[in-house]
C-alpha cells in the first residue's frame, strides 16, 4: 500500500518532474496543484502559504523533496524540511534534474539542501538520505526512482524514528 506523503519542490521548474514521480502510483498525499490554484495561494501571502503546507502535511508519514537544480536554499523548502523533522516525519530527497521537463530539457544537479540544517551539533545531510539516480537518461531515471521510491521512503520513516 502506498505510503501517504507530503512533497516537497521548487513549484517553476520542478513541477512537471515532480509530477512524473507523483503519477506513478508508488506514493499517495497533496494531490497535484495546478498553476492557477497555487497562484490563488500564493496570492494569500506568507500565512496564506504556511497554512497551505500545514494542512497539507497533516496526516503524511514522510516528506520527500524532489531536488532541482535550485530547491536548496529556497524559503519554503526550507520551512518544510524544518516543519517535517519537528514534527517527526520521515525525511527524503530525490534529485530529479534528470528527469525531463515539458520541453524535454533536464537540469543541472543541484545543491543537497538538507545541508542547510544541524540537528545535536550534526549535518542533517548527513542523517537524511538525497537520493541521485545513477543515470542521465530520464527514462531510466524514472526507472531508477519507479522502482526505489517505496524503500526510500521506508527508509526515511525508520531513520527519523531512530534519530
Amino acid at each position: 500500500m502506498a505510503r501517504k506523503v507530503f512533497t516537497s519542490f521548487h513549484y517553476v521548474p520542478d513541477n512537471w518532474r515532480a509530477n512524473q514521480v507523483r503519477n506513478m502510483g508508488k506514493i499517495e498525499g497533496n494531490s497535484i496543484v495546478t498553476s492557477n490554484k497555487w497562484e490563488e495561494v500564493t496570492n494569500g501571502g506568507d500565512s496564506a502559504i504556511e497554512k497551505w503546507i500545514d494542512n497539507n502535511m497533516y496526516g503524511k508519514s514522510c516528506v520527500v523533496v524532489f531536488v532541482g537544480e535550485k530547491t536548496a536554499g529556497r524559503k519554503w523548502i526550507k520551512h518544510e524540511i524544518k516543519k517535517a523533522w519537528k514534527d517527526g516525519k520521515g525525511l527524503v530527497g530525490i534529485h530529479v534534474h534528470n528527469l525531463k521537463d515539458s520541453d524535454g530539457n533536464q537540469a543541472e544537479k543541484g545543491r543537497n539542501p538538507f545541508e542547510d540544517f544541524t540537528v545535536n551539533g550534526k549535518s542533517l545531510s548527513s542523517i537524511v538520505k538525497c537520493y541521485n539516480p545513477p543515470y542521465s537518461t530520464s527514462t531510466n531515471v524514472y526507472s531508477h526512482i519507479e522502482d526505489n521510491i517505496e524503500d526510500w521512503i521506508e527508509e526515511a520513516i525508520d531513520i527519523r524514528a531512530n534519530n
